[in-house]
């Protein structure tokens, strides 16, 4: 019989056992090793069986069991240091603390995903696996975060394969009693709630369910309640599932119910309001709407409290491509946001606005979130250096007048976190020679360039630590397979093939990761009688272990799937490829240190950061890659390969693959085979382990994701927090009176006339050293010198006279105006570089509350007869 309803008993620990219950509700488990280990002690044949999830761990241990552990001192004795080492995690100093003041008091993070351990499945790839990285590394260095998202009953997926290789997909459904969760409560006992208003008088309400990541909270809301209808009910269903309407109710909850619950959660535990607030992708932007209806009932009005609201707030945008973006119709967004919709006070037609892509090729009906997310944060950043400069690319027209690289939108390259990816035998090893604490450090916290302890491994243990691991991952692979296959309707007696699968002495690829169309998943299958030979080759094989999810509505994604399926299927060499399904965080801790080599071949330059092959390096682990997203910054030789690409060449995609896809079979067979089968004597591939030397010394503490937190906290959150104290109601209505009476102003505002003169030169050139004088005559109508600065900027020309690598000077007031009102500006230009060179003038908008002079996206340049020459030509 079926039963009508489902709860999760939990289970009463003995008295002696009551903070087993305390380290199982704290996420901190999933990295650490101590702790993981004190579990496993619990129950060592059920821990697996578990999942290695604690709370379903202690679900299903006997009395018996219990009472044994109870009477047990040696466990006793391990169960109270692990209790007193987690309470000095929490309560102690970390990096965080012994900063100089000034920083922020909280941080609020918010994100449709978060990837903190497969025993909270709240993810489907790499923007959720990097929050939850994000929230982990602040932890560790004590930063004052608190994470925002939401709970989903079905999470992403779970996959599986038919007979035919086709993906298929499964929603189990999550039991919040059954995850390490908690609801968040009242004083009085009752579940905290947040509610919107939504269009016909009908209500979404939502309760907040908080798992705590180490140090920090991560709050995530649930529609599944009672109060809601079923169409509310099911908002939170499903992680990027529905339709466009339900894709907007997510991120309305996201956000604007985000902030509610944020400030819920403060109410409730004294926990100080965020003065900074992260946005991780425009999924959540509507978090800044949120605030500005809070400041608005503050006496503000919407200017003001949009600039009180920029000030504090931190975009970061993961996508290269504009198709990747959330955008909605604008007729949906109006009746949400109307008159019977959310954020009363809020004028619709102003939250339209945000959204409105007004750069040319933008399209006027659609409502862009990212662009949205740009308009309400004063700081915004790509997460590589590549994707920085793409990012720029992109969004360039919402700043017109100027050049890509000055558009305001840094970069910080991901990290990973170092204690959840880097297999235990590699910490072990760390730990055996510079010790426990210094590890913990030199893994969390970094700081370092280099980590010189590698150098004193001798090469025989590097070499047994990667036979060790590799060894580990063909056991694990044969698991999956089979059951795969069982799953496939495969019968035990088909299967004896599986126990030849892999090998553990054969150089091993991996290759891992959702599978939209430009990862390319299939391109080592371009020319398969290639592969074929590279799988088979008699003395330097290969072997390939290949996992991914297409997303359930791209069945073209699905096909690339199949196609691997079959490749891999083919007796000829199943033993040398295979596919595992259901790719997610448990799998990946085993695939990346087994993996000598990690394939990424994306289309250049559409990986953001790609940090799969961050993970795989921090266990000595080798990338081949296309020169994108992270390695396109980081590549040297010593880490590993680049696969040469075809991009910018007007190639068609079909000639392109055609081209890499053979660069990528000429490196594997000519550079990464003959290097890992080169052998001495005694059996050492020599070369191999200076490479996994240097990954691991060199590129070990650039990849990890307490250097990423530290950039974010110096970079954007410090800045942000002083920009937030600073403008207070005052400040914000005088800068938004401010701003308004320069955009009326700027049409007036123009360069009149240009001079240079270059004293050693009166033929025009000049010599190198030297120094031009600038005059400059401007009109800037009814603003004053206090409102702008007028600049000079210079630096080599191409061509087209367009100046590269520029720099700026400002220029000086020089009197006051004459009889037509122009002002006179000096300043001396030197010339410090020889060849040809150029400069020009411009006006831009000057104030002390602006992070950048291109903030507002005005500028005023000379035309073509303003100045007496184009520039000077040095010699």
């Amino acid at each position: 019989m079926k039963a009508i309803r489902r709860f999760t008993v939990r289970p009463v620990l003995p008295e002696a056992l009551r903070p087993l219950g305390e380290l199982a509700r704290n996420l901190r488990w999933s990295w650490h090793a101590g702790t993981k280990d004190l579990f496993r002690a619990v129950d060592p044949d059920g821990f697996p069986a578990a999942g290695g999830d604690p709370v379903r761990l202690l679900g299903t241990v006997s009395a018996a069991r219990l009472a044994e552990l109870a009477a047990d001192p040696g466990f006793l004795r391990d169960l109270a240091g692990a209790a007193d080492g987690l309470d000095t995690y929490l309560h102690g100093p970390r990096w965080y603390q012994g900063q100089p003041a000034g920083l922020p008091a909280a941080i609020g993070y918010f994100s449709p995903e978060f990837g903190v351990t497969a025993a909270l499945p709240q993810y489907s790839g790499g923007l959720g696996i990097l929050a939850g990285d994000h929230l982990k590394a602040a932890s560790d260095l004590g930063v004052p975060l608190i994470g925002v998202g939401l709970l989903y009953r079905h999470g992403y997926f779970r996959q599986s394969l038919s007979r035919e290789g086709w993906q298929q997909e499964h929603y189990p459904v999550l039991d919040p009693d059954e995850l390490p969760v908690t609801l968040l409560r009242e004083a009085d006992g009752s579940p905290s709630r947040v509610a919107l208003t939504l269009p016909g008088g009908r209500s979404l309400h939502a309760h907040i369910w908080r798992a705590q990541v180490g140090r920090v909270p991560l709050l995530m809301l649930d529609s599944d309640v009672e109060e809601n209808e079923p169409g509310e009910r099911g908002v939170t269903d499903r992680l990027y599932g529905g339709g466009s309407e339900h894709r907007l109710l997510q991120e309305m909850l996201l956000g604007i119910g985000g902030v509610r619950a944020l400030r819920s959660y403060c109410r409730i535990t004294g926990h100080p309001d965020p003065e900074v607030f992260h946005t991780n992708e425009g999924h959540a932007g509507f978090l800044g709407l949120e605030r500005i209806r809070e400041l608005a009932g503050a006496g503000l009005d919407f200017d003001a409290a949009l600039e009180s609201v920029r000030a504090g707030t931190v975009f970061t945008t993961h996508t290269p491509v504009p198709a990747g973006i959330d955008r909605f119709d604008r007729d949906l967004v109006a009746r949400h946001f109307g008159e019977d919709g959310e954020l009363p006070g809020v004028d619709a037609g102003r939250v339209l606005q945000l959204g409105t892509e007004t750069y040319p090729g933008g399209e006027p009906r659609l409502f862009n979130m990212a662009v949205m997310g740009l308009r309400l944060a004063q700081r915004a950043n790509g997460v590589s250096t590549l994707h920085g400069a793409v990012s720029r690319e992109m969004f360039a027209g919402l700043w017109p007048g100027f050049d890509p690289d000055e558009v305001p939108i840094t970069s910080i390259t991901n990290g990973v976190h170092a204690p959840t990816w880097a297999a235990p035998e590699i910490t072990r090893t760390a730990v055996g020679r510079i010790g426990a604490e210094r590890t913990e450090h030199a893994l969390s916290v970094g700081g370092s360039d280099r980590w010189d302890a590698v150098a004193g491994i001798p090469d025989a243990e590097i070499w047994e630590l990667r036979r060790t691991l590799r060894a580990q991952l063909v056991g694990e692979v044969r698991t999956r397979l089979r059951a795969s296959w069982r799953g496939r309707g495969a019968s035990g007696a088909e299967l004896g093939w599986i126990d030849g699968v892999l090998d553990p002495e054969v150089l091993t690829i991996g290759f891992a990761r959702r599978v939209p169309s430009y990862k390319r998943l299939t391109l080592m299958l371009r020319d398969r009688d290639r592969l074929t030979e590279l799988l088979l080759h008699p003395d330097r094989p290969i072997q390939i272990v290949v996992a991914g999810k297409a997303h359930p509505a791209d069945d073209g994604g699905k096909r690339l799937v199949q196609e691997l399926v079959r490749f891999a299927d083919d007796p000829r060499v199943r033993h040398r490829i295979v596919f595992l399904p259901d790719y997610g965080m448990a799998m990946a801790e085993r695939l990346y240190p087994g993996c000598d080599v990690w394939l990424n071949n994306p289309l250049r330059p559409l990986e953001a950061c790609g940090t799969s092959g961050m993970k795989a390096a921090l266990n000595g682990c080798l990338n081949l890659s296309v020169l994108d997203g992270w390695w396109d910054e980081w590549f040297e030789p010593d880490f590993g390969w680049a696969i040469p690409t075809a991009d910018g060449s007007g190639l068609d995609e079909d000639r392109r693959d055609e081209l890499e896809s053979a660069a990528l079979y000429s490196l594997i067979e000519d550079r990464v085979a003959p290097r890992f089968y080169d052998r001495t004597a005694d059996g050492l591939p020599e070369r191999w382990v200076g490479m996994v030397r240097s990954t691991l010394a060199t590129l070990g503490p650039k990849v990890l994701a307490g250097r990423m937190v530290r950039e974010y906290v110096e970079r954007l959150y410090a800045p942000a927090a002083l920009a937030h104290r600073s403008l207070g109601p005052d400040a914000a209505r005088e800068l938004a009176g401010w701003k308004a009476r320069v955009r009326a102003a700027w049409p007036d505002v123009h360069v009149d006339h240009v001079e240079a003169v270059a004293a050693s030169a009166p033929d025009g050139t000049a010599e190198l050293g030297s120094t031009l004088s600038l005059r400059v005559q401007v009109a800037l109508g009814a603003l004053g010198p206090d409102d702008v600065e007028v600049q000079a900027v210079s630096g080599r020309v191409d061509e087209q006279d367009r100046i590269a690598d520029a720099r700026t000077v400002a220029l000086k007031p020089a009197g006051g105006p004459d009889l037509d009102g122009r002002l006179l500006y000096e300043g001396p230009l030197a010339l410090d570089r020889t060849g040809p060179y150029g400069y020009t003038v411009r006006i831009l908008p000057a104030h002390p509350l602006l992070a950048t002079g291109a903030e507002l996206g005005l500028v005023a340049a000379p035309t073509a007869a303003t100045g007496e020459g184009a520039g000077v030509l040095l010699r």
